[in-house]
């Protein structure tokens, strides 16, 4: 097992190694493979990102985030002015295309988005484009996709999108629904097949939860058979 000392340089050494945040004023603790980030960082994005960069890095069990944003003098602004950015850049996003069902309250800075969106990946599409603003201190995404009370017709959709793509082997995985919650069972083989199940689920309409119960079993080497 990874010794705390080793995990927290691994992960200093990432968070360095990446160029679009500035680590300098990241502090990172590191127990049983739970890891702390404390510190600050000029933008949300960085802070975003520092999350991101810790978890890729192998060992890293738990991320527990206590990162400050600290704007930059010439970075802040009013919020009413990063409500008007945020109403803008959603309304530029070509996939956020129904406006009237978001709201958006800003109160120091921190953005929360309230309302309901059709699809999983309009309710992160909203948040990465609002991320990309200079003068948020955070977001608070409250959107909810809305249900589809169509069963069949939400099965069948994920069974022909698994059915059309290349890279998984779609009669190894059956598609379950209850409502508007999906639950995948069977076997895979590998990690990549596995996340392309649950993206096809996520891009149902009106599926609001996914619990991914596939199995990465290894195919066979044939040099051992």
């Amino acid at each position: 097992m990874m010794s705390n000392i080793r995990l927290r340089q691994d992960i200093l050494d990432e968070l360095e190694y990446e160029p679009s945040i500035d680590a300098t004023n990241i502090g990172v603790t590191v127990d049983d493979g739970v890891v702390t980030l404390t510190g600050h960082v000029h933008s949300f994005a960085e802070k975003h990102t520092a999350e991101r960069v810790a978890q890729r890095v192998k060992g890293v069990r738990a991320i527990a985030e206590e990162i400050v944003v600290r704007l930059p003098e010439n970075k802040k602004a009013a919020d009413d002015e990063i409500a008007s950015r945020v109403v803008k850049i959603l309304g530029w996003g070509s996939a956020i295309a129904d406006l009237k069902d978001i709201k958006v309250k800003v109160e120091n800075g921190y953005v929360t988005l309230d309302g309901t969106v059709e699809f999983h990946f309009l309710r992160t599409a909203a948040e990465s484009l609002v991320r990309r603003l200079t003068g948020i201190t955070g977001i608070d995404n409250r959107l909810r996709i809305r249900p589809v009370t169509d069963v069949l017709d939400i099965r069948h959709g994920i069974r022909e999108a698994l059915k059309r793509n290349a890279e998984i082997e779609a009669e190894n995985i059956d598609v379950e629904v209850s409502g508007s919650h999906v639950a995948l069972n069977g076997k895979v083989q590998s990690r990549h097949e596995r996340a392309v199940a649950e993206r096809a689920a996520w891009s149902a309409r009106g599926v609001t939860a996914v619990e991914d119960h596939l199995i990465i079993e290894e195919p066979l080497d044939p040099r051992n058979t």
